[in-house]
């Protein structure tokens, strides 16, 4: 990030500063944090910018410890020297060797019993193959995306506005530095790939993100229950405690038929 980018903005930005790495020599300043809560249609505006300003905004909910931090992002609790790049990932390779590993039965879960383990991704056992598909070009993403965001800062009031420099939404969760689903996999690149490919085939668009959160616009949701099947699968594989912590039945099934026609993808990893 650069104050140049900033400079190249059409908007009048809120007040705000940017935030340097926990990691490294203190040169890296991967985001600009606003310092009030932030408004949704200048979220939207920055969005339509993104391809002349190269800044991708995102709304951005904190972890509050009682120290008055806005942590991650204000604490400075981002680390994009860690990350490796997006591009170098393969999405369905992932997906079907993290599928493969939680699926394994493992006699110490303190979440679920062995048996428990494996009915949540019945009738596929471990034999899933993450699925490798191409689609057209999705319309209407901005459109959704911006829905979404009215939604999210009425529901998140104290969510604040964040820059990062990259030309995606997927992308920028790496290039932040962000470390949400580090408990699983310290590689953020790793899901930005994932997300990546989401973006290509449900037009889905990174709005938001938490201390281990992160809401996806989607603008071509599974629209039938077989579908929101397969889609399931994918999601169980990328963020695992979204069934496994989920409301009871824990299983692929009960959690496609919540997906069904949702115009938003929510991912919380413990």
């Amino acid at each position: 990030m650069t104050p140049e980018l900033l400079a190249s903005l059409t908007v009048q930005l809120p007040e705000g500063r940017m935030i340097t790495s926990g990691e490294g020599n203190g040169a890296v300043q991967p985001l600009w944090l606003s310092d009030t809560p932030a408004d949704a249609e200048l979220w939207v505006h920055l969005l339509a910018e993104r391809s002349t300003s190269g800044l991708w905004p995102l709304l951005l909910d904190a972890q509050s410890m009682g120290d008055g931090d806005f942590r991650p992002w204000a604490s400075g609790e981002l680390f994009p020297e860690r990350m490796s790049s997006p591009d170098a990932q393969d999405p369905a390779e992932l997906l079907t060797r993290w599928w493969a590993e939680y699926t394994r039965a493992d006699e110490d879960d303190d979440v679920l019993t062995p048996d428990e383990r494996l009915a949540v991704t019945g009738p596929f056992g471990q034999a899933w193959t993450a699925p490798v598909l191409s689609h057209e070009p999705v319309i209407g993403c901005d459109e959704m995306a911006g829905q979404y965001a009215r939604v999210f800062t009425e529901q998140h009031p104290q969510a604040r506005l964040g820059l990062v420099a990259a030309a995606c939404g997927a992308h920028a969760l790496s290039a932040l530095g962000w470390d949400g689903p580090a408990n699983y996999d310290n590689d953020t690149a790793k899901f930005s790939a994932v997300v990546c490919d989401w973006e290509h085939r449900f037009g889905a668009r990174v709005v938001a993100v938490g201390f281990d959160t992160l809401h996806l616009s989607v603008s071509e949701p599974p629209m039938k229950s077989e579908d929101a099947f397969l889609v399931a699968a994918e999601h169980f594989a990328f963020c695992p405690d979204n069934i496994w912590q989920g409301s009871r039945p824990c299983t692929l099934a009960a959690y496609a038929e919540r997906i069904v026609g949702m115009n938003s993808w929510d991912f919380w990893w413990d």
